[in-house]
């Protein structure tokens, strides 16, 4: 496994770029063009805007989670490492991720069903952009604390 961690590392960075990316993008800046564009403008503007992300994040979420398994398993060898110092900080990280995955799982079916609307999107991008926050953070500094 130790020839395919590097990659399943850029895969799973890769990944997390673009979540976090996109979900930066939807709170920074289409956010702010409430200000600057009707509702009815910026209600076709989100629903383009979502009807791309329901085509490609998906994918970007299985494989950024399937990455996340597999490093888990390679860092922790199972569980074995809960309870270290270390463990306790990549098991705090995979719960927050597992937070995303739920509210990213409850925003898909919102949308599929034709329950969000425009402060639903924007809640569930915030919460979101909080928890990716605490991931990286965990990511970056959990092998110095």
């Amino acid at each position: 496994m130790a020839v395919w961690y590097p990659w399943i590392v850029l895969v799973h960075l890769a990944c997390a770029i673009v979540f976090v990316g996109a979900v930066t993008f939807e709170v920074l800046v289409v956010e702010s063009l409430h200000r600057h564009f009707d509702a009815a403008t910026l209600q076709r503007i989100e629903q383009a805007i979502m009807a791309r992300v329901r085509r490609f994040m998906p994918v970007f979420v299985v494989l950024l989670f399937a990455s996340g398994f597999v490093l888990f398993d390679i860092r922790c060898d199972g569980l074995a490492c809960v309870g270290s110092r270390f463990g306790n900080w990549l098991l705090l990280k995979t719960l927050l991720a597992f937070g995303v995955l739920g509210v990213f799982i409850n925003a898909m079916w919102a949308m599929r069903s034709g329950k969000m609307d425009v402060c639903r999107f924007r809640h569930t991008h915030r919460v979101v952009l909080s928890l990716m926050v605490g991931i990286v953070f965990l990511a970056k500094t959990m092998f110095y604390l």
